[in-house]
């Protein structure tokens, strides 16, 4: 299966390689607060699946951690003044709050000139009309993408991890963004509880053939978090995951009796790598001076292994 990755896609825009400063709008997400449910995703954190985000703070503040996270990508020859980005707000719902403070952050964001393109993530469900004019305004400076958490096109897992929005509230999402000239990327989770190596494949192949094109589609493994509903539900009755063997066959297709998707070659294909090791389940906190622990892992310890299966692993891609 061929390929155009997003590093290729930025070095061939960019004339080099371009890096994403993840940061925080402030915002929350309706599946939280109330409007559309409580808790949010069941896979998702207590940090709103930007666990690498910068903390809320002055953007100044904001932009300089987070380079200071990941400057040491580029040759240590290229000067600072040369070096560009991505502006990505990761965490929570990035349209979903008071129009005109948004559109303030955001101006002040795509405005730097380090800054090339301006990122937000977002769900379907939160892009109303004037969020719609203020990502009309911010793509008259400088290129806007707007990342979709889809996850998957099947109604039953979508339920399963309480998403909050049927699939027609996506489609029109696309059509109004692309409408607009604004990028779309699509967030895709493969190993969902309930799915099938063929209800994956179905969602990708659904991605690759939408109407208007998507430019861009995010592979993400599914990482099993322990304090999240996903991670108590695995704790309580352990779902398949995973091998790291499984998971390459997939991705590349190679087994002989794989099915193919045909990706065509207008969009670019995002791949998150970092295979973890297996979950297993939680054991008493060790002592640490007294202080706890409060920040996210992965679930820890296995579940036994299925009959015909070898060992379920678990990570982010």
């Amino acid at each position: 299966m061929k390929i155009r990755t997003i590093s290729e896609e930025l070095k061939r825009e960019y004339g080099g390689k371009v890096l994403k400063l993840s940061l925080s709008s402030g915002c929350t997400c309706p599946n939280r607060d109330g409007a559309v449910g409580t808790g949010g995703c069941s896979f998702c954190s207590e940090g709103g699946s930007g666990d690498f985000a910068a903390a809320p703070a002055p953007l100044e503040e904001q932009i300089r951690e987070a380079k200071q996270r990941v400057d040491g990508k580029f040759p240590a020859s290229l000067p600072p003044e040369d070096r560009k980005y991505i502006a990505y707000f990761q965490s929570f719902t990035n349209t979903y709050g008071p129009v005109e403070r948004l559109r303030s952050l955001y101006k002040e964001t795509i405005r730097r000139p380090e800054v090339v393109i301006l990122s937000l993530g977002t769900r379907p469900d939160c892009l109303d009309d004037d969020v719609m004019d203020m990502l009309r305004d911010l793509r008259a400076v400088k290129p806007v993408w707007v990342e979709l958490g889809l996850q998957t096109i099947h109604e039953k897992t979508a339920r399963r991890f309480g998403r909050g929005y049927e699939l027609p509230v996506f489609e029109e999402a696309v059509r109004k963004l692309k409408e607009a000239d604004i990028t779309v990327i699509v967030h895709v989770i493969l190993g969902l509880p309930g799915e099938t190596r063929e209800d994956m494949l179905e969602t990708v192949q659904y991605l690759a053939d939408f109407t208007p094109q998507i430019d861009g589609i995010k592979l993400q493994l599914l990482h099993v978090l322990k304090g999240t509903r996903m991670g108590e539900e695995y704790l309580k009755e352990p779902f398949p995951v995973f091998t790291l063997e499984e998971y390459t066959d997939l991705i590349t297709g190679e087994k002989r009796d794989a099915k193919a998707v045909s990706v065509p070659t207008h969009g670019f294909l995002w791949l998150y790598h970092s295979y973890k090791p297996e979950p297993v389940k939680e054991e008493k906190e060790a002592k640490n001076d007294g202080a706890a622990e409060e920040k996210k892992e992965p679930v820890k310890k296995t579940a036994k292994k299925p009959a015909a299966k070898k060992s379920a692993k678990a990570g982010k891609v």
